[in-house]
């Protein structure tokens, strides 16, 4: 019995050497096989169903909404009745050019008085002088403290006098191309600044930015007012600021006095003996 369990067990275990497996080969690879793949193919697009034309209710008008009010006074774009188009930059100076055709009205862009009135083309070429580029112009002093300036006018209305009270769109004046514009088409020279005396003539030519404005009074806000920027302008340059800017005329040609031509001596009278002696 004893040789017979001996027996038994060692056919039962397995053999080798002591701490290595004897699992047949074939196990082995079997375990370190990956495992297997399954392919999954796409899913095909569904082809969408024929849709039946639907009619579309046709939406309301817009609702017209007015601007808001953000100022007490009423303006109007200082050309009337014309084709316009105007600079949106600062060139040179804090002011733009409108351009309109010959005789397009240059009406006044709020309530107010007019200030000063220059009837007649005092510019030069030779002297260019700063106070007479704009040629024949008209200021206004608005309500609302604003100064405003049209000039390059062919003409002033006959009756625009300083002092005169007038309403927002009152003829001022007819579009030209006097002062230094005689060789540009025909514009309106138009600049807001504040009320100075005549002598500081570079003021009134252009102190606030101009464009907003009129692209508001044209087609935005009326009520759209340069008078606070116009304030500020004002609070930081002083009152009466100096000329900084094109400031300086040409100086004026001086004529040379004419030499005449200096008149030849008298020939000395011929002496003449009388008698005899």
């Amino acid at each position: 019995m004893t040789g017979a369990v001996l027996v038994t067990g060692a056919c039962a275990s397995p053999g080798g050497v002591a701490g290595i497996g004897t699992v047949t080969p074939s196990f082995e690879a079997a375990a370190g096989a990956p495992a297997s793949v399954t392919a999954t193919m796409p899913e095909a697009t569904p082809t969408p169903a024929p849709q039946t034309a639907v009619d579309r209710p046709k939406p309301d008008p817009p609702v017209q909404i007015p601007p808001p009010k953000v100022s007490e006074h009423t303006y109007v774009f200082p050309v009337k009745d014309c084709s316009v188009d105007y600079q949106r930059k600062l060139l040179v100076l804090p002011k733009t050019t409108i351009w309109a055709a010959k005789g397009c009205s240059f009406v006044s862009p709020v309530d107010g008085v007019v200030d000063e009135v220059n009837v007649k083309n005092r510019w030069k070429p030779s002297t260019d002088h700063g106070a007479a580029r704009e040629g024949r112009f008209v200021t206004i002093i608005g309500d609302d403290g604003v100064r405003y300036l049209g000039g390059h006018l062919d003409k002033v209305a006959p009756e625009i006098r300083p002092g005169l009270r007038v309403s927002a769109g009152r003829l001022l004046g007819q579009i030209g191309n006097s002062g230094n514009a005689r060789s540009m088409a025909s514009n309106l020279y138009f600049a807001i600044s504040w009320k100075t005396d005549p002598s500081l003539w570079w003021i009134r030519r252009g102190m606030v930015k101009p464009w907003n404005y009129l692209d508001a009074w044209s087609k935005g806000n009326p009520t759209f007012s340069p008078a606070d920027e116009m304030r500020a302008v004002m609070k930081r340059t002083g009152a009466a600021p100096r000329c900084v800017t094109l400031c300086a005329s040409k100086p004026a040609p001086t004529k040379k006095p004419s030499k005449k031509p200096e008149k030849p001596p008298e020939p000395e009278p011929e002496q003449v003996t009388l008698g005899g002696g």
